[in-house]
Order: C-alpha cells, then sequence, then structure tokens
C-alpha cells in the first residue's frame, strides 16, 4: 500500500465571532492511498499557515511541503514517516504550525492502519484500559457572572458530572474574575466538578491571589492561568496552591512538555493530538508523564475527528481519567462535517470499537463549508 495524495481541506463557518472558539473553522487533512483505503485528520492551528506547510513545495533538504514527503511512501510506517516529516522540516518545523501541520497527516495515518486491519487505532496502540470514560463538557464563560450561572445549569441538567469555563470575560478584574468562578459553582451545585480555564491572563503572583479566591468554591483545576513559557511562574503557583493546576495544550514537542512538567511542576498534562505530532508522540509524551505520576488529559476545542482520537488515545494510557468535551452551544462546524456525532450516554463517552478513528466524513458538509 502506497500513498498517493495528501489534501489539506479548510472549512469555515460563513459567519465568524470574534471569540476564542476553534469551532468556527477546522482543517481537516485527508490522506489517499493506492488500495482505495483513505484516512482522515485535524490540526487545530492557524489553518492556512498549515495547509502552506502540507501544501508547499520542496525548497530545500531541511524546508519541504509534507505531502511531496509522503507521496508513495507506505502508511503503516508511521514512526519512520513522523521523523521524516520532522528532519525534512528543521528549520520551520521543530514547534509550532510545523508540528500541528504532521499531527493532522500522523492521525489519517493512524487511520488508515485501523481501517486496513479492521481495527480500533487504540488496539493499535496497545490499549484497553477503559471501556468508557468520563467527559466534562468544555464551554466559554457567559459574557457576564449571571449568563455563566444559567449556562452552568443547563449543562448539569444535561447529566454532565463536570463543566469548564473559560476564557473572556476572565481577566478583566478581580471582582469579575470571582463573581464568574461563584456564579459558576452556583449553577451546577456542590455534586458537578467545576474546572476554571483562565486564557493565559494574569501573571503569577495574580494567579496565586486567584487560585487562594476560587479555593472557596471547590475547583478541580486551574487551568492556564499564565503565559506558557512562564514555566517558573507555574512553579511558583503549584506550590502555593493545593489546587490542580492544568496546562499543556499550547506546546507542540516532548521537550516543552519536560520543562512545563520538570520546571513548571504542573498537575495535570493536557494533550491536544491535533497539535502535538498525533498518535506518534502523544504516546510519548504520556510515557513522561507516567513516568512523573503525572495525569493526563486531553485538549480539545474542535470537531468529533479530534474527540474520536481523544478517545483511542486515553484508552491507550494508564494515566488518564477525563475527556475534555467541547459542548457550545454556539452554532459550530462539529454537528455537520463527519457521519455522525459522538454524545454522552449515561454521563460517559464510550471508547469507539469501529475500525481506524470510526468515523468518516460527511461529503455534503465539506463541500458546503470548504473555503480552500
Amino acid at each position: 500500500m502506497k500513498i498517493i495524495d495528501v489534501e489539506a481541506i479548510y472549512l469555515r463557518l460563513p459567519d465568524v465571532k470574534a471569540q476564542t472558539d476553534s469551532g468556527q473553522d477546522a482543517l481537516i487533512v485527508r490522506v489517499t492511498t493506492d488500495a482505495g483505503i483513505t484516512g482522515i485528520g485535524e490540526v487545530d492551528s492557524a489553518p492556512l499557515a498549515v495547509k502552506g506547510v502540507i501544501e508547499g513545495p520542496f525548497s530545500h533538504n531541511i524546508t519541504c511541503g509534507l505531502r511531496e514527503l509522503m507521496i508513495g511512501e507506505d502508511p503503516f510506517e508511521t514512526e519512520y514517516l513522523w521523523y521524516k516529516m520532522y528532519r525534512k522540516n528543521v528549520y520551520g518545523g521543530r514547534r509550532g504550525i510545523g508540528i500541528h501541520a504532521m499531527s493532522g497527516i500522523d492521525i489519517a495515518l493512524w487511520d488508515i492502519k485501523g481501517k486496513a486491519l479492521g481495527q480500533p487505532i487504540w488496539k493499535l496502540l496497545g490499549g484497553g484500559f477503559h471501556e468508557k470514560i468520563r467527559p466534562y463538557a468544555s464551554t466559554l464563560f457567559g459574557k457576564t457572572p449571571d449568563e455563566t450561572r444559567e449556562r452552568a445549569q443547563r449543562f448539569r441538567d444535561r447529566g454532565f458530572t463536570a463543566v469548564k469555563f473559560g476564557w473572556e470575560p476572565m481577566g478583566q478584574d478581580e471582582k469579575t474574575d470571582i463573581a464568574l468562578v461563584r456564579e459558576a459553582r452556583r449553577g451546577l451545585g456542590d455534586d458537578v466538578d467545576l474546572m476554571i480555564d483562565a486564557g493565559l491572563v494574569w501573571d503569577a503572583k495574580t494567579a496565586i491571589q486567584r487560585a487562594r479566591a476560587f479555593a472557596d468554591y471547590n475547583i478541580f483545576w486551574l487551568e492556564e492561568p499564565l503565559a506558557p513559557d512562564d514555566y517558573d511562574g507555574y512553579r511558583k503557583l503549584s506550590e502555593a496552591t493545593h489546587i490542580r493546576i492544568a496546562a499543556g495544550e499550547e506546546e507542540s514537542n516532548r521537550l516543552s512538555y519536560i520543562e512545563l512538567m520538570d520546571r513548571g511542576k504542573i498537575d495535570v498534562v493536557q494533550i491536544d493530538l491535533t497539535r502535538v505530532g498525533g498518535f506518534t508522540e502523544a504516546m510519548k509524551i504520556a510515557s513522561l508523564a507516567v513516568d512523573r505520576g503525572l495525569p493526563v488529559a486531553n485538549h480539545g476545542f474542535t470537531t468529533y475527528i479530534n474527540v474520536a482520537a481523544a478517545l483511542h488515545f486515553l484508552n491507550s494510557v494508564p494515566n488518564s481519567f477525563i475527556c475534555e468535551f467541547a459542548a457550545e452551544e454556539e452554532t459550530t462546524l462539529r454537528e455537520e462535517i463527519t457521519t455522525f456525532p459522538i454524545t454522552a450516554k449515561d454521563g460517559y463517552l464510550e471508547i469507539p470499537t469501529e475500525p481506524g478513528l470510526g468515523l468518516e466524513l460527511n461529503s455534503e458538509a465539506i463541500d458546503k463549508y470548504r473555503v480552500a
């Protein structure tokens, strides 16, 4: 079996709002083989920049478009192909968008392997730790504390046992920050876990002050309160509070995860397969976390391709315990672009059992939203 094509498909809603919501557009990767088996993946990044990394031509031996590197290769050789992409893009691909682009291709390759062998990806990875896993509803804060409370009540009523609120308007001032968390807790009641994603808004001293104030509302974790490279700030915060500190979605390479874990002393390692290099690199990062006694959760706020990949991944590592599940109530792409939605049943997400990722693209929706 040989790869004959790699497509980077950019999808976008007609009306994109100025808010932190990755569900308004998407970069889908489709890898086609000469055996008629097609794999799909996703990249959560700057979509057209990723498209350029994939579709760009050869420049020289360490700056080369990824599609060109894949043509004619065996899709089963995922480890070799990962390092081929990495090595051939050393100038621009060691972090960030270069690794992001590799992620979508790697996920698609594992999808092909699963389909060809008639097995779900988690079996190929040697998994089997879960039959189902608890999701947390991941959403944005309401525009006001009162609206946040109303959202919390709706998610509680939908049966979620954990909910995360994030980003704007967190970070405006102390009074608003505390009110947002207070009203989120009020809406959820005492029996639902509450996570707070601050959205990179504070310095270390402010984050310590907020963590102490938020402790009154029994939050499960405080996520990404600091700039991604402020490893010393993360250490100071972690040492100053009993609240779990979660981070990792801004990272794209295992070396920066080592910094975050060893220097930053975070408590929960968040891994986004569409950013870190797909399954091939995510498994290595999870192993580093296992060695340090740290739990792993996925990050994902895009489409069901990301969710499906996360479920396979989480089922393949011993230190996974919960799955981020984008539950925004606004219009997004995720409900349309794949063949079936992933839904929570009795408060849990079931681990896929179909070959590969276990879902396919909806061609009509792809044509409807495709812009490049």
